[in-house]
């Protein structure tokens, strides 16, 4: 069914008529269901023991004080998720949209897609790294046993800056790969582009950086892990931003099972825009507890934890130059963007964006786009709201500077319309970027 079709199925009054909303009386009224609320008979409750280091070496993790506070049923280190044959979370980051201007290295090289382990062995490398899980019987007794879980760590040279994360001596945070940049990318004309910036009256320059953020949503995450041996089956509880057919299946990657052995059940979303579409490991560990102890585990983040270990969002940087004739008209377009993933390669979305709508509705006849992807010691960024738009000020900026007069575009045409004298002087209506 197409968009419009369902839209009149919703909306009979037609496009831009107000839709009456069925979900407000249940919500208003205290009948919604969020992930916090769902608790099972016997469950157990898990804490998160996190890095303080932005980057460093796990020389050791001394689990035995914590073992021997009361009510602990279990602490689980990445030493055990590793002899489990736990796997990384499986992000899908290459857009699949065939609508979406694609990335693509120069040579044909594939990207490096970092990996975002559930729980970090020998290395942690951003600050809220899980290093342990601890499973007791009330939320409280886990929280003061995290706190008794001795772990020693060697901190490492620290990068957060994607400019300084492509510098020759940088600290790499995957050593494996042997460099922080994962992705290099061109869209569009180099050649016609150059020409055009070399016979150009006028060019503009802009660098700009659009600052990295959190969602912070009102609900915050949770989860609920259940094992039945006897199906075998799991069963994780929590709020499917994402759907639960992608959680479904990365929960089923990471703990070695077909997706028809997890099921995922989602109730309400108390906030998304982007940061709750992808999996985060606390899901795939509270099931993976669930198995270990033989009982249901929760886990209930909070303000501190969702600050440093939702994924973050933006921390794009732009450099953009706009080539203009003597009258002022665009001649072209070139740009690089960086994008700052953080220390696992969660979504190249925000890198295609600000691609794809980097011409914005200027009509440019030629543009050449670089795309650059980097890691760096902070927390992943993924999608969130907007995704990609690097401010769009280079425009403007050119004729404030060469006091050019501001651009002027063409409304759209209809069959009947008629062609305006004053439109001798407009930008054409082409309004999509020609990469």
């Amino acid at each position: 069914m197409s968009f419009l079709t369902s839209r009149g199925q919703v909306a009979p009054q037609g496009i831009g008529k107000p839709v009456r909303r069925r979900e407000d009386a249940r919500l208003l009224t205290g009948g919604g269901r969020f992930a916090d609320e769902t608790n099972l008979p016997d469950q157990g409750y898990a804490c998160m023991v996190r890095s303080p280091h932005a980057h460093a070496l796990i020389a050791s993790i001394d689990t035995e004080p914590a073992e021997g506070m009361p009510g602990v049923i279990a602490v689980l280190t990445g030493s055990d998720a590793e002899r489990d044959a736990l796997q990384p979370i499986p992000h899908r980051p290459v857009p699949a949209n065939p609508h979406e201007v694609p990335l693509k290295s120069g040579d044909g090289s594939p990207f490096f897609l970092a990996p975002h382990p559930v729980l970090s062995v020998g290395k942690v490398r951003h600050v809220g790294e899980a290093v342990a899980v601890v499973v007791a019987e009330t939320m409280s007794q886990a929280t003061d046993a995290a706190e008794r879980v001795e772990v020693r760590y060697e901190p490492l040279p620290a990068v957060t800056r994607s400019a300084d994360a492509m510098a020759p001596e940088a600290p790499l945070v995957w050593e494996e790969h042997g460099a922080n940049l994962c992705v290099d990318s061109e869209a569009g004309d180099q050649d016609a582009t150059d020409a055009a910036f070399a016979r150009a009256a006028h060019v503009v320059r802009l660098e700009t950086a659009i600052n990295r953020v959190t969602g912070v949503p009102m609900e915050l995450r949770a989860a609920v892990g259940v094992y039945d041996p006897s199906a075998p089956r799991y069963t994780v509880y929590t709020s499917a931003g994402g759907g639960v057919v992608r959680q479904r299946d990365d929960i089923a990657a990471v703990l070695g099972v077909p997706p028809a052995a997890v099921r995922v059940v989602s109730g309400d979303v108390g906030g998304n825009f982007g940061i709750r579409n992808s999996t985060y490991p606390e899901f795939a560990l509270v099931a993976w507890a669930a198995r270990r102890v033989g009982r249901p585990v929760k886990w209930t983040c909070d303000r501190h934890d969702a600050f440093a270990t939702d994924f973050h969002g933006r921390d794009l940087t732009s450099e953009a130059e706009l080539a203009l004739d003597e009258n002022g008209r665009f001649l072209a377009l070139r740009a690089t963007n960086t994008s700052n993933l953080g220390a696992s390669a969660i979504s190249f979305v925000p890198l295609a964006k600000g691609i794809a709508i980097s011409s914005s509705v200027y009509d440019i006849p030629c543009s050449y786009m670089r795309g650059r992807a980097v890691v760096t010691n902070t927390a992943p960024t993924s999608a969130y709201r907007s995704a990609g738009a690097s401010g769009g000020r280079v425009r403007p900026r050119a004729h404030d500077r060469h006091r050019l007069p501001p651009p002027r575009l063409r409304p759209p045409r209809g069959p009947a319309a008629q062609p305006r004298p004053a439109e001798s002087d407009a930008v054409p209506q082409s309004a999509r970027p020609r990469l």
